[in-house]
């Protein structure tokens, strides 16, 4: 697996609609051993590999939760809105950093500090409403020199490698699914499949789905791997009756219920004895919160499955994943890949 590749994929800002630099370094990666790439109008990244006329998605998308700037007041201020779900409280005291008409432009959350709050204003949570975003200038035009109402940003953090083959950063969710798919694409270059297999980086996740839907509608495929994170609940405090088994370290996840195809999950499950891959498996009783929601009903139907990459603080600039999970879920697609013929059915019967 290349850690290089990962790194710079993780590192570059990519928030919901403003996809292009770890869109760009995708394709740059996949052009090395992919038979043909192309993007789409929306810019949604796909590589495939040709084979035969049974053709199969594997998908992680690319976006990144962040921030969009609302307004900007006489003094240089910037009012901003999140862009995909965010906790407010996680923007306290960050750096922000904007992809600004002439570069990116660093800023700073303010809000008031606690000295300045009445004791009951102590105790609140605090809301975007409250905050804003500090570049140090003086005054509006100064700000528009470097920045606009609808410039996107994402929170200035940087990654770090922990022990125990673990890394945190933010953009995992869900950078490190457009990864693991490419990742999956490279084992299947060195050892082709008998199908067609295409591997896809959508955008716009986050917000609405929309590179989800046109990419699987694009390449028509019969089965769609999704690759996203999901929740860990190997942490103080989780509720592994609600949430489910998932641990760093543990392999991925499988998903059975919704929109999960019964067929897909038991080929995975099959693979996955056979190449003594460790997972665990999690219950979707109604929708996935991933790309398989739309393209699971693109054209005439989808059989998809969801491979998910257990993730520790979701939604926040210090995410936590163990590479091992990472490394056997790009195994795990890759045999799933090489199962698929020319006769299999992926109607359940």
């Amino acid at each position: 697996m290349s850690l290089d590749f990962l790194k710079r994929l993780l590192s570059a800002p990519g928030p919901s609609s403003n996809e292009v630099r770890p869109a760009r370094i995708w394709r740059e990666e996949a052009a090395t051993f992919a038979d043909e790439v192309y993007t789409d109008i929306r810019g949604s990244s796909t590589a495939v590999l040709k084979g035969g006329e049974t053709r199969l998605l594997i998908s992680g998308h690319i976006d990144e939760i962040g921030v969009i700037i609302t307004y900007i007041d006489d003094d240089g201020f910037l009012y901003f809105a999140g862009v995909g779900g965010w906790d407010p409280q996680v923007f306290i005291g960050q750096r922000i950093r904007l992809l600004g008409h002439n570069g990116d432009v660093i800023g700073v959350i303010g809000k008031k500090a606690i000295h300045l709050m009445k004791p009951e204003e102590r105790t609140k949570a605090s809301t975007i409403e409250d905050m804003w975003i500090d570049i140090g200038v003086k005054n509006r035009a100064a700000a528009l020199e470097q920045v606009r109402v609808g410039t996107t940003g994402v929170i200035d953090a940087d990654l770090h490698e922990f022990p125990n083959g673990r890394i945190v950063s933010r953009s995992i969710d869900n950078r490190i699914g457009a990864y693991t798919v490419l990742e999956a694409l490279r084992l299947l270059a060195a050892d082709r499949p008998a199908a067609t297999v295409a591997a896809s980086a959508p955008v716009q996740e986050e917000i609405n789905h929309a590179g989800g839907y046109t990419t699987a509608f694009q390449f028509a495929p019969q089965a769609a791997i999704i690759v996203d994170v999901t929740h860990a609940t190997d942490f103080p405090n989780s509720d592994k009756k609600l949430r489910g088994e998932a641990k760093l370290g543990g392999g991925p996840a499988l998903a059975r219920g919704s929109v999960n195809s019964p067929v897909v999950v038991d080929m995975l499950v099959e693979a996955a004895a056979r190449e003594k891959i460790p997972y665990t498996m999690k219950a979707h009783p109604d929708r996935s919160a991933t790309d398989a929601d739309v393209m699971h009903y693109s054209r005439m139907g989808v059989a998809c499955a969801v491979v998910s990459i257990p993730n520790r603080y979701m939604h926040s600039p210090n995410e936590m994943i163990q590479m091992d999970d990472v490394q056997h879920a790009a195994r795990l697609i890759a045999a799933f890949a090489r199962m698929v013929t020319p006769e299999t059915d992926f109607i359940p019967r």
